[in-house]
């Protein structure tokens, strides 16, 4: 059987009504909306770890796996959701890790964070080129 095939079988089982329904439902919407929270925990991974809250990433980490649960025994089971929390704990956890080393033990250097080398100092006056005067 073709991949085409097996595709268009896989797609021909549910009518255009159930993916409407599905995709104007909560199910969907839902963990769309909250897929902003691990994206931001991504993106502070390149954040100065001195930024971190331990008890903001301590109750997200809670949160996330409390509603990951709550998506796989949901009915329907909610996988969009479950995948959400599973990054988004993940995310946290590094957070976590990088808090507790940064202020704790600072076992290991930062590959994410470096601060930047300091520009030069400007270069005196007299160091410039005479401009020629047309």
């Amino acid at each position: 059987m073709s991949v085409a095939r097996k595709v268009t079988t896989y797609f021909s089982r549910y009518s255009r009504k159930e993916w409407m329904d599905y995709f104007l439902s909560t199910h969907f919407w839902g963990p769309v909306a909250n897929w902003g929270l691990p994206i931001a925990a991504l993106r502070d991974l390149k954040k100065d770890p001195d930024m971190i809250s331990g008890n903001m990433t301590g109750a997200l980490m809670l949160y996330s796996s409390v509603f990951m649960r709550f998506a796989w025994h949901v009915q329907p089971r909610n996988l969009l959701l479950f995948a959400c929390h599973v990054t988004n704990f993940s995310a946290q956890t590094g957070q976590m890790a990088r808090f507790l080393n940064y202020h704790y033990l600072h076992i290991i250097k930062d590959p994410f964070y470096s601060v930047a080398a300091p520009p030069p100092p400007p270069l005196p006056t007299d160091a410039l080129p005479l401009m020629a005067k047309v």
